[in-house]
C-alpha cells in the first residue's frame, strides 16, 4: 500500500502549488489594481461647479429635464469619486451561453473621467480568471489573466480601445447622475418623449449615446450604435445596450442597484453581463 502514501502526498504536493500559485498571482493583480487606481486618482481634478442647480435645466429635452428632477435634489453636491461593488454572473461563450459567477469592484472618477473595474470570474472551483476594464487618463484598457498571472489577451492604447471604454463610463453614469448634467460637459438633443441622446467628450474622443426612461422617470435603458467588441483578440463595432432597473434612493440620488449589458447583434440580442451593486460609497465635491 505505499503507493497510495506516495500518491497521497503527490497529490497534496500539487494542491499546495495551486494555492501558493493562486496566491501569488491574486497578491500580483492586486498590486497592478493599486497602481491603475493611483494613476486614476492622479488625473483627477474637482467638479466645477460644486453643486446642482436646477436652473441648468432650462432648455433640456424634457424626458431629460423630468429625469434630473427625479433622480437629483436641488443642491446635490456632485459626484466626485464613487466605488462600487458587484456580484452577478458573465456570458464568456462567443456562440452559445457560458454563464459564470463573477465578483468585482470599481473606482470611477467624474473628472478627469475614468474607471478601474477589477473584476474574478469564477470559470472553475479555484480557477478565477482576474479582468481589469479601464479607461485611465485618456487610455482604455481591456486584460484578463487567468489566476491573475497568465493574460489571455490585452488590448490598450488604441482609440477603439478608448472609445469603447470612455462608452462604458458615460453609460455607467447612471450610478453617478451628476456626471450627466450640462454643467459637466454633456450636450443633450431630443428624440422623442421618452428618450434622447447625449454627447459627451474627453480630450480628442466624442462620443454619443441614447437614452431612455421609464414611466417613472428614472433611466431605463442606455444605446450605443456601435461600440468595439471583442472577437478572437480584436475589437469589432457592434450596437450595446444596458438595460437598469431597481432604482434605489442613495445618498439623496436616485440610481439603478441591477442591470443586464447586450450585445445587438444580427441573430439577435446576445446578454453578457448581468449584476447587482452590492455596496455604494459616494465621495462629493466640497
Amino acid at each position: 500500500m505505499a503507493w497510495i502514501k506516495w500518491w497521497l502526498i503527490a497529490l497534496g504536493a500539487l494542491l499546495l502549488g495551486a494555492v501558493l500559485l493562486a496566491a501569488w498571482g491574486a497578491a500580483r493583480w492586486a498590486e497592478a489594481t493599486r497602481l491603475l487606481e493611483a494613476q486614476l486618482e492622479a488625473a483627477r481634478q474637482a467638479p466645477a461647479p460644486a453643486r446642482y442647480d436646477p436652473q441648468e435645466l432650462e432648455g433640456l429635452p424634457l424626458p431629460v429635464q423630468r429625469y434630473f428632477r427625479r433622480v437629483l435634489t436641488p443642491g446635490q453636491p456632485m459626484v466626485a469619486a464613487v466605488t462600487l461593488a458587484h456580484r452577478g454572473s458573465f456570458n464568456m461563450g462567443e456562440t452559445a451561453d457560458q454563464w459564470k459567477p463573477f465578483r468585482s469592484t470599481q473606482r470611477v472618477m467624474t473628472q478627469r473621467p475614468g474607471f478601474v473595474w477589477d473584476g474574478r470570474i469564477t470559470m472553475l472551483p479555484g480557477l478565477n480568471v482576474h479582468v481589469h476594464d479601464a479607461y485611465v487618463a485618456g487610455t482604455g484598457i481591456l486584460r484578463p489573466a487567468i489566476l491573475g498571472l497568465f493574460t489571455l489577451m490585452e488590448l490598450r492604447d488604441t482609440t477603439e480601445v478608448a472609445e469603447g471604454e470612455l462608452m462604458r463610463f458615460f453609460a455607467e453614469a447612471a450610478w453617478y447622475p451628476t456626471a450627466l448634467l450640462p454643467s459637466q460637459g454633456v450636450r443633450w438633443q431630443p428624440v422623442d418623449g421618452r428618450s434622447a441622446r447625449a454627447t459627451f467628450g474627453d480630450g480628442p474622443l466624442s462620443i454619443t449615446l441614447s437614452f431612455g426612461f421609464a414611466d417613472d422617470d428614472t433611466m431605463a435603458w442606455v444605446r450605443a450604435e456601435a461600440r468595439g467588441r471583442t472577437v478572437a483578440g480584436r475589437s469589432v463595432p457592434t450596437p450595446w445596450e444596458g438595460r437598469w432597473q431597481d432604482a434605489q434612493l442613495q445618498d439623496g440620488m436616485r440610481v439603478p442597484m441591477s442591470g443586464e449589458v447586450a450585445w445587438l447583434l444580427p441573430e439577435g440580442r446576445k446578454a453578457y453581463w448581468r449584476g447587482t451593486v452590492t455596496s455604494l460609497r459616494y465621495e462629493f465635491a466640497e
